[in-house]
């Protein structure tokens, strides 16, 4: 009850023509940066933080600011999947697993409903993450405190053995996709001990290869290469869409509603890990694909396909929020650069947040829902104007894609160098489409090998170079346990079917 009251106080914060101005502008922002790809939203909320310098000197400029800055990271959220559904192109890092069904149920011309999926399951994998974080919010934050490198290490793992031995597509070729990515991943300045590895002379490879950089080639440049091989279509699809279809998708919605829960478990979990909305998004994909009925069409244009990578990202990028106000661990990027703001600001994050800055932690707890609800209106009653840009001959948009490929990567670090590794890595994804490899396991081996890496050589060095210590604790333990019982569920499974026959 103390909750409930302490969030109605947060509302009675929130609910000012100010405050609800600046979550409209912050979510139409954050779309904005969700919808360019190479800006992401971590980028996006530090080029805006200067902006609420002059807010955050009075107890209410600092609610009103972060509101603004939360906002944008909402708009980002359901912004990366526009471009993931439409183009193939994943304007954020969580949207890469959004690809997989969303862009073949586009080609389909089931654009608006694809679209629709995505943003009423990032909703809902928000709302469920704000709950949590409304009331779970001390006990959580214990449970955060018992994670260190090895507990780190078998999150990564579980994630990696869940793709190989889940996945569809023969085993040795996602080993070799993953394999290529963890050798990119090694790329750069060795954290440990300082050294150089696979740099061959470049400077501009000191920090290892930008994930953002790889994903705009693998699937932006790859995805119109292809297109160009098979003909350039100078014809739009279609791209008619009216509110009903909207509604028919919600009809559709409910069915999946185990997925959801599921995706949302799983995102919280990796929010509060903290893991990312990125791997949850992966995880989520592949523990949908096991176990739902319909994971042999998962790939094709599956609406499933869509709403548990969202649900996942949305719910993990909500609840990364969580260790930063409890106990100033940015659980994501963006909250990092949250977090910034508030040290900026004068407060201070922590147990003590909670206590001595009541009005602006449950005022920014309020718009949280608030925020994700004027998410949700804005973006449902744009998607007709998403799905009519369909319409135009790809013709015309391969260009207009290519400039923005461009333009995006060389934001990420204003360099033409980049400009030029997105080329080369959107050859790679053309090649590997064309031996029909799957181009999933070595993005999520880029996204995460240099963390894994870390966490590992972090046990090794704690434990004197013993394995065991992956098994010194019932949490580690039990991860470690499961990654490998996901690894060798396929050769399992058939053991177990063919016993029983």
């Amino acid at each position: 009850m103390e909750e409930i009251s302490s969030l109605m106080h947060g509302f009675a914060v929130a609910l000012t023509p100010m405050n609800i101005g600046l979550m409209m502008i912050g979510i139409l922002l954050g779309v904005l940066i969700g919808v360019l790809p190479g800006l992401g939203g971590a980028n996006g909320v530090a080029i805006l933080l200067p902006l609420t310098f002059a807010m955050g000197s009075t107890p209410a400029g600092q609610v009103s600011a972060i509101i603004l800055l939360s906002c944008i990271y909402w708009g980002a959220l359901f912004g990366g999947a526009i471009t993931s559904i439409l183009f193939n192109i994943p304007g954020e890092p969580w949207s890469v697993a959004t690809t997989f069904d969303g862009y073949p149920m586009s080609q389909k011309g089931k654009a608006g409903e694809a679209l629709t999926a995505a943003f009423t399951s990032s909703f809902v994998g928000a709302f469920i993450a704000v709950l949590m974080i409304t009331f779970l919010a001390p006990m959580v934050a214990r449970f955060a405190l018992r994670f260190g490198p090895p507990e780190f290490f078998s999150v990564y793992l579980l994630t990696f053995c869940s793709f190989v031995g889940m996945t569809k597509s023969p085993p040795f070729k996602t080993l070799a996709a993953m394999m290529l990515g963890f050798a990119l991943a090694a790329v750069g300045l060795d954290t440990v001990t300082g050294q150089l590895r696979l740099t061959f002379g470049f400077t501009e490879l000191l920090k290892g290869f930008d994930f953002l950089i790889a994903v705009i080639g693998l699937f932006g440049i790859g995805e119109i290469l292809l297109t160009i091989e098979e003909g350039l279509n100078f014809k739009g699809t279609e791209g008619k869409m009216r509110m009903k279809v909207v509604l028919e998708t919600w009809k559709e919605l409910p069915k999946y509603w185990k997925t959801s829960l599921r995706s949302s478990a799983i995102g919280c979990w990796m929010g509060i890990t903290p893991g990312g909305a990125t791997p949850a998004s992966f995880m989520g994909y592949g523990v949908a694909k096991k176990l739902s009925p319909n994971g042999a069409n998962f790939g094709k244009g599956e609406i499933e396909g869509v709403v548990a990578p969202e649900t996942a990202a949305h719910a993990a990028g909500t609840a990364a929020l969580l260790p930063m106000l409890t106990l100033g661990i940015p659980g994501s990027p963006t909250a990092a650069v949250l977090l910034g703001g508030l040290l900026i600001w004068g407060l201070q994050p922590g147990p003590l947040l909670f206590e001595e800055k009541k009005d602006f932690v449950w005022g920014l707890i309020a718009s949280m829902y608030l925020g994700n609800v004027v998410g949700l209106i804005v973006v449902l009653t744009t998607v007709p104007l998403f799905a009519a840009i369909l319409r135009v001959p790809f013709s015309i948009i391969a260009p207009v894609i290519l400039v923005i490929c461009a333009i995006g990567a060389f934001t990420v670090h204003q360099s033409m160098f980049d400009v030029w590794l997105m080329i080369i890595f959107g050859i790679i994804g053309y090649v590997f489409k064309k031996l029909d490899y799957p181009m999933a396991p070595m993005v999520l081996a880029i996204v995460l090998g240099d963390r894994a890496e870390d966490a590992f050589r972090q046990s090794m060095l704690a434990s004197q170079g013993s394995l065991a210590v992956f098994f010194s604790n019932g949490l580690v333990g039990s991860i470690t346990a499961l990654a490998l019982l996901m690894l060798f569920w396929a050769p399992l499974s058939a053991t177990i079917a063919r016993l029983r026959r």
